[in-house]
């Protein structure tokens, strides 16, 4: 982002508060150190954490002011920044542009970046938010849950301009028996030097400079009542860019692929691509899922959770051609202190993918050939667009290993046939030490295009401790391991410590 607009944002979050008004401000800093014995940390310390904690080592350092919005208001504003910043440790990624002379080079990420920075305003039940803002799941519990399918906790928020409905509104007429949520975002990537860098110039692509859009709408039944559904639709698209394919490190093709006002149409309501684009079926990468959860509030303590994310990428999984696959889960939550207060059981199944083949007569101008196997979806991946990740983690679920693995320096997902299983408890061990463990299975058979000879699999477990000190103090240490053949066996820990307050600027 630009640091004249991002000092230009700040004053007018900051800066030019009114002095006649009072206005909380909620502030935070922390150190977090973490070590391990492989090239980068334990899966279960770097999901779901928004991409902050990836390497073997690190020292950081974080800060973060935010006002927050008061949604019970009739007209209410937030605004925030954080920013992270220390030393990590590099990993080495290779460059093939030369094949007869590889070359290693060591990555890390920015020795200080801006995790989030944003505004956000709503009037009545509807809301506008402009930066990079932690969103995560509309579904999940994202500190229980494997991670959502589409739109997770995983990586880093990106910059742009999110509109919708604050929360869940009642339909009209239904009188609270019908409840509607949803939001529509376009998103600009700033992952484009990170791409550059870790790619291997020998084969395949590279594609820099795209936009990403995300929107979702939910219907859910009245909340107050013991059973309560939802129903709903994730949509996501990866979007414009230049794309470049290369041979040993030469450019062998260069295209353009739009992003005018036609493009972000047709990334809302996908169309085919044009003929000046690399994409030649429907304007830009889209992946999505059919979503479904149902609450059993057993009584004023406890909820009893069910829910069903269907992944689909393109229109045979939208039809449910594509099987079994999706996520899985029940959940557990006690409303009230307890050594358990909530669990969470998943299991994953992305094996199916609409079978093995795709072949659409209308690819192939032509064919005799007339029948039709829409196959072969390979999630999360695209043939005119790198991986659906920023910064090498995943967007979607984190249980898909991340192309920040791919230390050869392809920019795809190599593993994204899986089939596993995740669960997780925390709890309160008294009323300043809680606790939180999580360990999950996962077995890989490569993609659909590029299927591993031999599967591959991984154990992975954590163990977390939170004590939250006097005067605002809290300290948290997390240990956890991988074990097996998709990430190798590797052992870390991670120690955190943060100091939050409240301070009020203004007068009445």
């Amino acid at each position: 982002m630009n640091h004249k607009l991002l000092f230009g944002l700040l004053a007018a979050l900051f800066g030019l508060l009114p002095t006649h008004a009072e206005v909380d401000l909620n502030y935070e800093a922390g150190l977090t150190l973490n070590a391990g014995d492989h090239t980068l940390a334990p899966y279960y310390i770097t999901a779901n954490r928004y991409g902050t904690v990836t390497q073997q080592y690190g020292t950081q350092l974080n800060a973060s002011l935010f006002h927050r919005m008061d949604t019970t208001s009739r007209f209410s504003w937030g605004a925030g920044v954080e920013v992270w910043g220390g030393w990590t440790s590099s990993t080495s990624y290779l460059n093939l542009a030369d094949p007869a002379n590889p070359v290693a080079h060591n990555e890390h990420p920015a020795r200080v970046w801006l995790q989030q920075v944003f505004g956000e305003v709503k009037y009545r039940g509807l809301m506008v938010i402009a930066g990079a803002k932690h969103r995560g799941s509309p579904l999940l519990n994202d500190m229980l849950s494997s991670g959502d399918l589409v739109h997770s906790a995983n990586a880093r928020p990106m910059p742009g301009l999110t509109a919708g409905f604050v929360n869940f509104q009642n339909v009209p007429f239904t009188r609270g028996w019908l409840q509607i949520a949803g939001e529509i975002g376009y998103y600009k990537p700033a992952d484009t030097k990170w791409l550059e860098h870790h790619y291997n110039y020998a084969n395949h692509f590279l594609t820099t400079g795209t936009w990403f859009h995300y929107k979702n709408i939910y219907f859910r039944t009245h909340p107050m009542k013991p059973v309560v559904l939802t129903l709903g639709m994730q949509a996501a698209c990866q979007f414009g860019g230049d794309y470049v394919t290369y041979q040993n490190g030469t450019p062998t093709r260069t295209i353009h692929q739009e992003s005018n006002a036609k493009a972000f149409w047709k990334a809302f309501i996908p169309g085919s691509g044009s003929s000046n684009t690399g994409d030649k079926y429907y304007e830009g990468n889209h992946v999505g899922s059919w979503d479904i959860r149902l609450d059993w509030h057993i009584n004023p303590a406890h909820t009893l959770r069910a829910f069903h994310q269907h992944l689909w990428e393109d229109g045979s999984g939208i039809g449910f051609r594509n099987g079994f696959d999706g996520l899985w889960g029940i959940e557990y939550k006690a409303w009230k202190p307890a050594w358990v207060s909530g669990a969470t059981i998943e299991y994953i199944d992305l094996t199916n993918q609409s079978g093995p083949i795709h072949w659409a007569p209308k690819d192939h101008a032509g064919t005799p050939l007339t029948d039709e196997a829409t196959g072969a979806d390979d999630y999360y991946n695209n043939y005119a667009f790198n991986g659906y990740q920023n910064r090498g983690m995943a967007i979607g679920s984190p249980m898909v290993k991340g192309t920040i693995h791919n230390r050869d320096g392809y920019l795809r997902f190599t593993d994204n046939r899986i089939r596993g299983f995740h669960v997780a408890l925390c709890g309160d061990l008294s009323t300043v030490l809680s606790y939180r463990a999580m360990a999950g299975y996962r077995k890989s058979w490569g993609t659909p295009f590029e299927p591993r000879v031999k599967p591959a699999s991984d154990t992975s477990w954590m163990l977390e401790a939170t004590y939250k000190a006097p005067r605002q103090f809290q300290l948290k240490a997390q240990i956890a391991a991988d074990h097996g053949t998709l990430y190798g066996n590797n052992f870390g820990c991670l120690l955190s410590i943060s100091y939050n307050g409240l301070f009020t600027l203004g007068k009445k």
